[in-house]
């Protein structure tokens, strides 16, 4: 498709168009862990890095939570409750999640570099300097024999970062080689982009709502966590004038980078619909949402490479099909596994936390400049 520069168009600073630092840093094992906004359970993944490149990823797997866990960390968001054992049960989870993927991958705790214990986040306010992570990078240490980098955003919101998204570093990485501009959106509970531009430029903002509010509405109308293959959201009907009261707020009118909590939207404008058409609102806001986004990229992307949960959307992926001048493909298309990315994403950010790397950037979170981060955590004394 042709090129064109957008309305909202403003030239990106120098500082995001060399997003991957050269590292003297040799190659290693890595494992990532993620948590996500989807309350689903823990994604691990190994992939071997030296924080700029990557020589090889895989295997992943996904650990579900227990009802019990889940519900408590549900009970959390908003940074609330008991949420010292909280975090302590949940850190137990994610090493028992690795020594599966050690088992899975037939290597030994001492194979491998370092593990990124991203956590859950429980309460995200940019505006305010907040930003949290619960998790316990010393105990995960502790229990499974690798060293730990954890706490990976709270340097950079110290420095006037939104602290959010944080995969862009690894988007960028995966992407060398693959024709540019070119848009990574993660459609996890909050949806998010990175833009990666011919000259290496990038930018990366949360776009709206992303499966949250429709997980949120199946939880309360069906009892299910999901709404599978989008079965009831294809059999209700959009309300074009509620998708455009979501899309009335602030939020949309900001400038990029930009980022969203897990309860900055709400349920409250399709209370009182049928379950059906409840749906097909809310999967229409997270597409309008990604449409709307497009008026802040520098330049129009030529391919659309979707990850999250989101992908398996049907309803989800159709409607953006639709909507965007470009092609619109899971990521599988060119052989990533979308269910993995983002483990594998705080794999790389740990390398490049011990490397002394940076994790984040204007153009990633509004930072400052480009910043380093994550807390170390040494498996033994």
């Amino acid at each position: 498709m042709a090129r064109h520069r957008l309305r909202n168009y403003r030239t990106l600073p120098a500082v995001g168009r060399n997003v991957l630092s050269q590292t003297q840093y040799g190659t290693a094992l890595a494992i990532g862990l993620m948590s996500g906004t989807s309350l689903d359970g823990i994604d691990a993944a190994l992939i071997e890095t030296n924080g700029t490149t990557i020589t090889s990823r895989g295997p992943w797997l996904t650990t579900p939570y227990d009802k019990d866990l889940r519900q408590r960390l549900r009970d959390s968001l908003g940074d609330t409750g008991p949420l010292d054992s909280v975090a302590h049960d949940m850190t137990l989870a994610h090493a028992e999640a690795v020594r599966s993927l050690l088992t899975v991958s037939g290597k030994n705790a001492g194979d491998i570099r370092v593990v990124g214990f991203h956590g859950h986040t429980i309460d995200h306010r940019p505006a305010e300097g907040v930003t949290r992570q619960i998790g316990d990078g010393a105990l995960l240490a502790a229990e499974t024999g690798i060293d730990v980098v954890a706490e990976f955003r709270a340097a950079d919101v110290a420095a006037g970062g939104e602290g959010a998204p944080f995969a862009p570093l690894y988007h960028a990485a995966l992407c060398q080689g693959i024709d540019q501009p070119l848009c990574v959106l993660n459609i996890g509970g909050v949806a998010n982009l990175t833009w990666i531009g011919e000259d290496n430029e990038l930018l990366a903002f949360d776009t709206g709502p992303g499966n949250a509010l429709i997980d949120d509405w199946l939880r309360r109308h069906t009892g299910t966590t999901m709404d599978k293959d989008g079965v009831l959201a294809a059999s209700g009907t959009a309300c074009t004038t509620t998708v455009a009261a979501y899309l009335s707020d602030a939020y949309f009118n900001r400038p990029p980078p930009k980022s969203l909590d897990r309860l900055d939207f709400t349920l409250d404008l399709v209370a009182g619909y049928a379950p059906a058409d409840g749906a097909a609102t809310l999967v229409a806001v997270t597409c309008a949402a990604v449409v709307r986004a497009v008026d802040y990229l520098p330049i129009s992307p030529k391919r659309w490479l979707v990850t999250g949960g989101g992908r398996h959307n049907p309803m989800i992926m159709a409607s953006l099909s639709t909507m965007m001048a470009a092609p619109v493909d899971p990521v599988e298309r060119i052989g990533w596994n979308g269910d993995a990315l983002e483990a594998e994403a705080f794999a790389f950010l740990a390398m490049r936390s011990l490397a002394g790397l940076p994790l984040s950037l204007p153009t990633t979170t509004g930072v400052t400049g480009p910043t380093t981060g994550g807390c170390f955590f040494a498996a033994s004394p």
